[in-house]
């Protein structure tokens, strides 16, 4: 079970902040655009989305592709119904992937594993918006990260 609270931080003043407490015991605090002191929740629910293709895709890389990936970045834009409830309406994807010799169709099947079957954000988000993913593949340009070859190992 997922559990989550709230607790308005100033009672008697016009400010409408709060502190949010997760269930693993994690701390941080919400506002609206007035206060400016936190995200606001439905900001929370991108960088929640962000954050878990992120991790579905970087482990299916890593652990099933072998994937050697020095860098990783997912950025989402969310439209808005214009009336309440604003729901996101279309959201857009975007996967930055940093490595050496990264496989084009690894990282296709991990995008798609993610949205298809294991990001459970996503499967909620996509009940009211159309989501339109991109990525890009930069390779890694550090020579001393770069991995050894055969000859170079046993050289």
């Amino acid at each position: 079970m997922i559990t989550a609270k709230v607790e308005l931080t100033q009672a008697f003043k016009q400010q409408r902040q709060f502190v949010a407490q997760t269930g693993s015991g994690h701390n941080s605090l919400l506002d609206d655009t007035a206060g400016g002191t936190g995200p606001k929740p439905i900001e929370l629910v991108s960088a929640g989305l962000a954050g878990c293709t992120a991790f579905d895709v970087i482990t299916i890389l890593r652990q099933k592709y072998h994937q050697k990936v020095t860098g990783y970045e997912v950025r989402v834009e969310a439209d808005q119904a214009e009336r309440p409830p604003k729901v996101f309406t279309a959201v857009r994807i975007h996967h930055v992937i940093t490595g050496f010799d990264i496989d084009v169709a690894a990282v296709e099947e991990a995008i798609r594993l993610s949205e298809e079957k294991y990001c459970s954000v996503g499967a909620m988000v996509q009940k009211t918006a159309s989501f339109h993913t991109t990525y890009e593949i930069v390779e890694e340009k550090t020579e001393w990260m770069k991995p050894l070859s055969a000859a170079e190992v046993q050289g």
